[in-house]
């Protein structure tokens, strides 16, 4: 494994899923031009690159070329990307701010950003269909993977339960299965691709892989809800507090601050034993599981 520290490890992967969205999403002198133009703001510029560099951190696992996991990456954050439009909008959680700077639909107009994320998430699809990212077959099984955790039994059936459940109590399973899919399944698919796009697993530790996986995704989750109560809006780039006033129901708001920290801490502690039969191999991958665990925005 390389020996550069962590977080020059990070700082060189989130150049590179930049330089990657960059090349790869039209340009915005491509016809139709205001379209592609929204969709770069949309994508670059901004965020925390979480999902690609657990695409990169998972395919070193796997020994995957760095050039097909910049293809991979760029995918699932296509589809991040797109969900953040979609959720911004004045339909869904009606937010001004993302990243920093005005919302998508708020730069340029309603109708352009709902067809940003749908081009977004188009364009996902045929990076994962066009390029030269493994077999056929592997390719094909990252497709069903991608969409399964895009749809209505993954990342938009998450966000149905979400816009549902506004000011109604539900106790800690019913959370977790909603977050389980809204957050949790597109953390899980950044992991399993990246895997994918290098040498195959055992079926032992496939299965620790995607136990990792799923706590981290919902680790993300967990530290989301206790940092929308505890920074500032110019601390995280988004409105802060917002869940809170929108009556939606939290870890923070159903365990209160303390035990949702704490719960943190156990999601971690289970993630990393999960880890343990990797030993050095999954390194990049226990280190972003504390980023995650102890991150400030």
């Amino acid at each position: 494994m390389s020996t550069i520290p962590f977080a020059e490890w990070m700082a060189v992967t989130q150049d590179r899923a930049e330089s990657a969205l960059a090349r790869l999403l039209p340009g915005s002198d491509c016809i139709p031009a205001r379209l592609h133009e929204a969709m770069r703001y949309a994508t670059l510029g901004g965020g925390k690159r979480i999902r690609p560099l657990l695409a990169h951190a998972a395919g070193q696992l796997t020994g995957a070329a760095p050039e097909t996991l910049d293809i991979v990456a760029s995918a699932v954050e296509m589809i991040h990307a797109y969900s953040l439009v979609h959720d911004d909008l004045p339909c869904m959680d009606d937010d001004v701010l993302r990243r920093g700077r005005p919302t998508c639909h708020v730069e340029f107009d309603e109708p352009t950003a709902l067809l940003v994320g749908d081009s977004l998430q188009t364009l996902a699809f045929e990076l994962l269909a066009s390029q030269p990212i493994g077999e056929a077959k592997q390719q094909l099984e990252m497709i069903a993977l991608l969409a399964h955790a895009s749809g209505s039994r993954g990342m938009a059936g998450g966000q149905a339960i979400d816009l549902a459940s506004v000011g109604k109590p539900l106790n800690q399973p019913e959370l977790e299965l909603m977050h389980a899919l809204k957050t949790g399944a597109l953390i899980r698919a950044a992991v399993l691709l990246g895997a994918l796009a290098g040498n195959p697993l055992s079926s032992e530790e496939r299965s620790n892989l995607d136990r990792f996986a799923k706590r981290a995704g919902l680790l993300f989750q967990v530290v989301d809800d206790i940092l929308d109560c505890t920074a500032s809006t110019a601390t995280l780039g988004k409105t802060a507090g917002k869940d809170e006033a929108a009556d939606k129901p939290t870890y923070v708001s159903l365990l209160g601050l303390d035990a949702a920290r704490a719960y943190a801490d156990e999601l971690r502690a289970d993630a990393l034993d999960a880890l343990s039969i990797f030993g050095e191999r999954a390194a990049r991958l226990t280190q972003l599981a504390d980023f995650i665990c102890h991150r400030q925005f």
